[in-house]
């Protein structure tokens, strides 16, 4: 629910620190795609829309690229598809850039893509039914959705918090699970595997999570040099300047191997959702 990020997107384009708590998150979303893209042998991806809240926009599919799979980029707002274009051209990645206005039509052709997904951002969409039929249409084995938990403590908080204001730039109704759920079932699709994902030691709010753990006296929790890391990006990464990136980001998925699934309710992060076209 980081509506600063909405509103001000851009400025992780001139500075790429996302922090700590977005850096494990890619980390883990990272994994979990490369899993099902094996199992499931996915080559061709689109990720649609590309943008949700986790800052600097379009680079959740990149490792995807890096493996060498064909990867689609849909958005809405063409400057944004500049600006991605540009941190693709830097990592030597390749990417195919692609523009939809409102999402109710995809310009791609039948069954194009063996995975179609998306990462906290089903609630840009303005027709959930027209989208989904769309990706329905452009998709032939996999779906992948990514939701905020709606039941974790910081999703919660941050409603809260923010009231009504947020609900000019999302539709939370698009993210229940019910809802969406029950389209991509009308349409034929199997629900094969759903949990939740994104646990670390840190409950998902809007702060650096170096100054909550300092303010909790928690900063045993955190490595003892983060603090010190004045930017934070999985770019480098990708530039090949820090190639021990997801190893040290991993130093923090105790939470994420161990919590019993009862509290994973009231603490992860996210919430994914794979669906598999039905026989």
């Amino acid at each position: 629910m980081a509506i600063p990020i909405i509103t001000d997107w851009k400025s992780y384009f001139l500075n790429e620190n996302e922090g700590l708590g977005s850096s494990y998150e890619r980390i883990v979303i990272n994994n979990y795609l490369t899993r099902i893209c094996r199992e499931y042998k996915l080559n061709r991806i689109l990720e649609a829309p590309l943008f949700g809240f986790t800052g600097l926009s379009g680079v959740n599919s990149m490792n995807l690229a890096r493996q060498g799979m064909e990867v689609v980029l849909l958005d809405n707002n063409s400057e944004r598809l500049v600006l991605i274009e540009k941190k693709w051209q830097e990592c030597k990645m390749p990417v195919e850039l692609k523009y939809s206005e409102n999402f109710t039509f995809l310009p791609f052709a039948d069954k194009e893509f063996d995975l179609s997904w998306n990462f906290s951002a089903l609630w840009f969409v303005e027709d959930l039914q027209a989208f989904l039929a769309e990706i329905d249409r452009i998709t032939s084995k996999a779906v992948l959705i990514m939701v905020p938990n709606r039941t974790g403590i910081g999703f919660v908080l941050q409603q809260l918090l923010s009231g009504d204001k947020y609900r000019k730039y999302v539709r939370p109704e698009w993210i229940k699970a019910r809802t969406f759920s029950k389209i991509m079932k009308d349409l034929g699709w199997k629900l094969s595997e759903k949990s939740l994902i994104d646990s670390p030691p840190w409950p998902d709010i809007g702060m650096k999570k170096q100054l909550l753990a300092k303010k909790l006296s928690l900063g045993f929790l955190l490595d003892n040099h983060s603090e010190q890391q004045r930017n934070l990006t999985i770019m480098d990464y990708y530039r090949g300047s820090d190639k021990e990136f997801p190893e040290k980001m991993m130093r923090y998925n105790f939470l994420e191997k161990n919590l019993p699934a009862l509290f994973k309710l009231f603490w992860a992060h996210h919430h994914y959702y794979l669906f598999l076209k039905g026989e």
